[in-house]
């Protein structure tokens, strides 16, 4: 199942992987794939409040694929992320914990 975004996409293979790719794009270059989405989702907890591509770079992504995932991160709903800045690309957790969304969901109920 592949689910586009605004210049990204995220596709859940079979085998249990998760790609991300740039939206529209057709090369491997344009891809980074991970074991799961789970495995995404701990890229993200290790990344610091605000990150940026030396930062995701550290965790062993390289080249314009670090710029592709943190736009990705930004624009999945899953991860409580936004695009804080456009150059240098710089993204922005909206919240730390699990906690602090739980609070906010029953604020909002």
């Amino acid at each position: 199942e592949k689910r586009e975004f605004f210049r990204t996409a995220g596709e859940y293979r079979q085998d249990g992987s998760y790609v991300v790719s740039r939206r529209g794009a057709d090369s491997t270059g344009n891809a980074k794939v991970f074991a799961s989405f789970e495995e995404l989702r701990r890229l993200y907890k290790r990344l610091p409040e605000t990150f940026d591509a030396d930062d995701v770079g550290r965790t062993g992504i390289t080249g314009s694929r670090r710029h592709m995932i943190i736009r990705h991160l930004g624009e999945h709903p899953a991860f409580d992320c936004r695009i804080a800045s456009r150059n240098p690309l710089t993204g922005e957790k909206q919240s730390t914990t699990a906690d602090d969304r739980k609070e906010v969901e029953v604020l909002a109920d």
